[in-house]
C-alpha cells in the first residue's frame, strides 16, 4: 500500500510541474525573446516638418481704450432748467440741443437793448442832419462858429452812443444764447446729472459728459527695446495695430499707430504709444482693456516649427532632428518668437528638416526612432445623444 501511495504522489507532483512550465515559464521566455525585436524597432516619435513662410513680427501688450475728446457740459450762466432735450446714453452731433434754460429775462434784456439802440440811432440821425444844414451857412456868418461846433460834437457823441448800444445788444444776444445748451462735439452722452426743474449756477456741477468715440484711441506702453523697431516701421508708412477687446469673440479690430511719446518713462523703462481706430461699429468703448498686437515688419522667409518641437536646455533651446537614417540628432536652435501657434527659428534649422514634436523624453543623440502619426484628439460626445 505504501508503494501505491508514493506512486500517486509522484504523479500529482509531475502534473503540477507540467502546468507551471506551460503557464509561467513558456510565456516568460516568449516575452524575453520579444525584447530585442522591440528595441530594434526604435523609439516611437511624432514629427513635423520645418516650413518656410512669411511671418509678421508682432509686439503684444495690453492697452486701454480712450476717447479722442471728453467734454463736461456746464451752464455758463445761473438759471433754471426749463427742459432736457436728450436722454441718457444718446448719441449727439455738434450743435444738437441738450438743455434749455428759462430764457424770459434774457429775451427781455435783448428787447430793451434793441429799443435803446433804435432811440439813439434816431437822435444820431437828427444830429447828423443838423450838421449838414449848418455846414453851408457857417461860413456866411448866418450862425456862430460855436453853435456849429456844438452840433458837430453832439453828432459825434451820438455816433459813439449808438456803437455802445450795438455792443450791449450783441452781448444781450450772447447771454440769451447761453439759455440753450448745445452739444460741443459729436459723441455719446453719459448719465444726465441734473434734470428739468432744477436751478443751476454758472460753471458748477456738470449737466452731462460727452465722449467722442468715433474715431477712438487705444493707449498702451511698449518696452524701450521696441522703440527702434517701431520708429523704423513708422518711417516706412502706417504701422498696423490689431486689438481684441477682452470678452469680445468677434473679428480683430484693425487700426494704426498714430503717435508715440517724446520721452521714455524712467521708472518703468517703457514708452507710451497711441493707436487710432475708426470704431464705426462702436466695439471699442472708453475705459475698456484690450489685447494689442503691433506689427513692425513681416519676415517673408521665416522658418517655423510647432512650439512643441522646441525644448528648453540649460544653455540654449534645442530640437531633436530626424536624419535620413531615422536616427535622432540633438540640434541647438535660436528661437526668434512665437506667432499664432508657430515658433520662428532664427538659426539652427532649414526648410524641410524633420523635428520631433512628441516623444523627446526617450531620445538621445544617435538613437533609432520609429515615426508615428499624431494621436487624434478624442471626439466630443454629442450632447443630443
Amino acid at each position: 500500500m505504501k508503494r501505491v501511495w508514493w506512486a500517486l504522489a509522484f504523479v500529482a507532483l509531475a502534473g503540477i510541474g507540467g502546468a507551471f512550465y506551460q503557464n509561467w515559464l513558456v510565456p516568460a521566455r516568449s516575452q524575453t525573446a520579444d525584447v530585442p525585436r522591440r528595441a530594434a524597432a526604435g523609439v516611437p516619435v511624432v514629427v513635423a516638418t520645418a516650413t518656410e513662410m512669411p511671418v509678421p513680427a508682432l509686439i503684444e501688450t495690453i492697452g486701454t481704450v480712450m476717447p479722442i475728446a471728453t467734454v463736461s457740459v456746464k451752464s455758463r450762466i445761473d438759471g433754471y432748467i426749463d427742459s432736457v432735450a436728450i436722454h441718457d446714453g444718446q448719441y449727439v452731433k455738434t450743435g444738437d440741443v441738450m438743455f434749455r434754460l428759462d430764457a424770459r429775462a434774457a429775451q427781455a434784456q435783448v428787447l430793451q437793448m434793441q429799443a435803446q439802440l433804435a432811440r439813439d440811432q434816431a437822435q444820431h440821425a437828427n444830429a447828423k442832419r443838423n450838421v449838414e444844414r449848418d455846414t453851408p451857412i457857417v461860413g456866411k456868418d448866418f450862425m456862430s462858429k460855436q453853435q456849429f461846433d456844438t452840433d458837430t460834437t453832439t453828432a459825434q457823441a451820438l455816433d459813439a452812443t449808438t456803437a455802445a448800444d450795438q455792443a450791449l445788444l450783441d452781448n444781450a444776444k450772447v447771454m440769451l444764447s447761453y439759455d440753450t445748451i448745445t452739444a460741443p462735439i459729436d459723441g455719446r452722452v453719459g448719465a444726465i446729472a441734473i434734470k428739468s426743474g432744477n436751478s443751476i449756477k454758472s460753471n458748477d456741477v456738470p449737466l452731462a459728459t460727452v465722449n467722442q468715440i468715433k474715431p477712438i484711441y487705444v493707449n498702451f506702453n511698449l518696452p524701450q527695446d521696441e522703440l527702434p523697431a517701431l520708429r523704423e516701421a513708422m518711417s516706412k508708412g502706417p504701422v498696423p495695430v490689431i486689438v481684441r477687446p477682452q470678452g469680445d469673440d468677434g473679428a480683430p479690430i484693425m487700426g494704426a499707430v498714430q503717435f508715440f511719446d517724446n520721452s521714455v518713462d524712467v521708472t518703468s523703462g517703457t514708452i507710451a504709444v497711441r493707436a487710432q481706430f475708426a470704431n464705426d461699429d462702436e466695439r471699442l468703448w472708453p475705459g475698456q482693456y484690450v489685447n494689442v498686437s503691433v506689427t513692425t515688419r513681416v519676415d517673408p522667409d521665416a522658418i517655423v516649427v510647432p512650439p512643441a518641437a522646441v525644448q528648453v536646455g540649460q544653455d540654449n533651446d534645442y530640437v531633436y532632428l530626424i536624419k535620413s537614417d531615422l536616427t535622432a540628432e540633438l540640434r541647438p536652435v535660436k528661437v526668434a518668437r512665437t506667432v499664432d501657434g508657430k515658433t520662428v527659428i532664427a538659426s539652427g534649422l532649414s526648410a524641410g528638416d524633420r523635428v520631433v514634436t512628441d516623444g523627446q523624453m526617450r531620445l538621445t543623440n544617435g538613437v533609432k526612432v520609429e515615426i508615428r502619426s499624431a494621436t487624434p484628439s478624442p471626439a466630443k460626445a454629442d450632447p443630443a445623444s
